[in-house]
């Protein structure tokens, strides 16, 4: 399967105004390319250095800020691509200043193999909360330690439980998920959060994403697992007819995206939510907690608990 590379030419100041309103549309997992990062590499290091590499020099000189991001190259990614032109084209309209740069856009294909293969070798087993061990497909593991073994190939999607988000749910899912538990995943990616609910026991999994290379990756992984799971692929806070398919009466739901999508789905998440019963809500930069506990109060949940872990924060809240 080949993806789109999608580039966005910016600034240093511009990096978080196109990021930040790429995912309020639904669009998410960025490549950051900031020149001011070797900047402040090179100012910090160099009373250490012996020698600069003057190439390297050179070639950072003319190193420009980018966004980029990979989108499927299907109908869908095609929606995807015409979403951010949109974006793209409304914040041009206000920056009359010309602070985020160009804002120009360039489109490449890469294929999947490609970008799969390349970051393999770094991916291990490890272990997560008290109960798990994750282990990508192509590994071989001897000593589980005496723990659950959950198998995981990412693909192209978000989702190794390497990332701290992904470890907070797991934790809170440790403590949440029973025998007789009905589990909700929201922006399920890889599917590795409805995994672990169903090797935790949970008696009924749900998966959804707005991605449906995710929903797919998120079948396979699924499977593997000798596990089943109803998935979907749509937009929780528009679908309506989504929206009725997935119904009423979870125990506990998990939401391990991004803090606006946390905010936008937060009614959604109380709807479906048999009332005494939790979320999970991960994904949350620091900086951001604080708006989140207070937007899950004003939505009606209660905030039991929050973990945090390198500079991420999840919340636990009760309907």
């Amino acid at each position: 399967m080949e993806f789109r590379e999608i580039k966005i030419s910016t600034t240093t100041e511009g990096i978080d105004i196109v990021t930040g309103a790429l995912a309020i549309a639904g669009l998410s997992n960025f490549v950051i390319e900031d020149a001011s990062d070797f900047e402040d590499f090179l100012a910090s290091n160099t009373p250490r250095w012996d020698y600069v590499d003057e190439d390297l020099m050179e070639a950072m000189a003319t190193m420009e800020c980018a966004v980029k991001l990979y989108l499927a190259n299907n109908a869908q990614g095609a929606e995807q691509l015409e979403e951010v032109k949109r974006v793209l084209a409304e914040i041009k309209e206000r920056d009359e200043d010309g602070l985020f740069g160009t804002l120009e856009l360039e489109v490449g294909t890469v294929r999947e193999e490609d970008w799969e293969n390349n970051w393999k070798q770094y991916f291990k087993p490890f272990t997560v909360g008290d109960k798990f061990i994750i282990k990508p497909s192509w590994e071989e593991l001897e000593d589980t330690q005496g723990r659950t073994v959950l198998e995981i190939d990412p693909a192209s999607s978000f989702g190794t439980g390497g990332h701290a988000t992904t470890q907070l749910c797991i934790e809170a899912l440790e403590e949440l998920v029973t025998g007789d538990c009905r589990f909700l995943d929201l922006g399920c990616g890889s599917g590795i959060l409805t995994m672990a609910a169903g090797l935790l026991g949970a008696r009924d999994l749900t998966a959804v994403d707005i991605d449906e290379n995710a929903v797919r990756i998120a079948n396979e992984n699924i499977s593997r697992v000798n596990l089943s799971a109803k998935t979907y692929v749509g937009d929780v806070t528009s679908d309506a007819e989504l929206i009725e398919t997935i119904g009423e009466g979870y125990d506990v739901v998990a939401a391990n995206i991004v803090a606006d999508v946390l905010l936008a789905i937060m009614p959604f998440m109380h709807k479906v939510l048999k009332p005494g019963c939790r979320a999970v809500l991960s994904g949350i930069i620091l900086e951001r907690l604080d708006e989140i506990t207070a937007g899950a109060e004003a939505q009606g949940f209660k905030v039991m608990k929050v973990r945090d872990k390198d500079d991420w924060a999840s919340v636990t809240v009760e309907k």
